[in-house]
Parts: structure tokens; sequence; C-alpha cells
């Protein structure tokens, strides 16, 4: 039986495909609807129930920066370990 979803649920749903720069298969799936459900609900939003074209770079923006802020840890946390190893070589 096909779960029943309200309009909010539904404008939630299409915002956050439409500015998480995730896939919308991965989103659909973490939402727990199907990928053709979420496309028609993408497909059938009015355009004031999308977020501006500004929300939506900032958004991209956001993800690219925490990306990167992720690769630049996992770098720092491989020097340290590499700092420690060869500091433990010299002695």
């Amino acid at each position: 039986m096909a779960k029943i979803h309200n309009d909010e649920f539904k404008r939630e749903a299409v915002r956050i495909a439409l500015t998480s720069g995730q896939p919308r298969r991965q989103v659909a799936a973490d939402l727990g609807v199907g990928f053709s459900t979420l496309a028609k609900w993408i497909q059938r939003s009015r355009p004031s129930d999308l977020p501006p074209a500004a929300d939506i770079d900032l958004a991209k923006e956001t993800e690219r920066l925490r990306k990167e802020n992720r690769l630049l840890t996992e770098e720092r946390e491989l020097l340290k370990k590499a700092t420690v190893f060869f500091a433990g070589l010299s002695k």
C-alpha cells in the first residue's frame, strides 16, 4: 500500500533534492520515497515552492566546502601520524 505524504513533506523533499547537492536517487532513498515519486513532485512543484537561485548556489558552495574540509582534515591527520612515525625513527 502506498504511503500518503502531506504537502509539507513533499515541499521539503523538493527543497532537499534541489539544494542538497546529493544525487536525487540518494535523496529519495534517504526520505523513503521512490525516485520516480520524487521526480514527479519536483516536476509538479510551483516556482514559489522552489528556493531562490542564490540559496541553491549557496547550498552547492557549502557542500563543496564541506568536502574540501573533510579532505583537509584527513590529510592533516595523516601528516600527524607521519610526523610521529618519523620522529620515532630518528631516536
